[in-house]
């Protein structure tokens, strides 16, 4: 208890706290620079999700090219307009149900 009074020790705990808080506010920044959304993975980013329907359409086409940056368009356009669900977040609860069982 009488460390809890002790101010040199307050003054470091809150010296480390803001060093703490500075530094998840650069990971936040950096996230937010490099399109990944909060709380996601780049597994979230429509971005990403776009280019994989862009290369699948690539795949079953022959203008590879064409086909990416439709993709990339079609989702940039969908995630901004509609309520685009977080695959990952989804797959996620989907196998900690199954992990979990049935009625559980």
């Amino acid at each position: 208890m009488a460390d809890d009074k002790d101010p040199e020790r307050q003054l470091k705990d809150l010296a480390e706290l803001k060093d703490q808080l500075e530094s998840i506010q650069r990971r936040v920044e950096n996230e937010v620079q490099a399109g990944i959304p909060q709380g996601g993975t780049l597994l979230a980013s429509p971005f990403l999700k776009g280019a994989l329907a862009g290369f699948v359409v690539a795949k079953l086409r022959s203008t590879a090219i064409l086909g990416v940056c439709l993709g990339i368009c079609t989702g940039v356009c969908v995630a901004q307009n509609y309520p685009v669900p977080n695959i990952e977040q989804t797959v996620r609860d989907y196998a900690s149900s199954l992990r979990k069982g049935p009625g559980k």
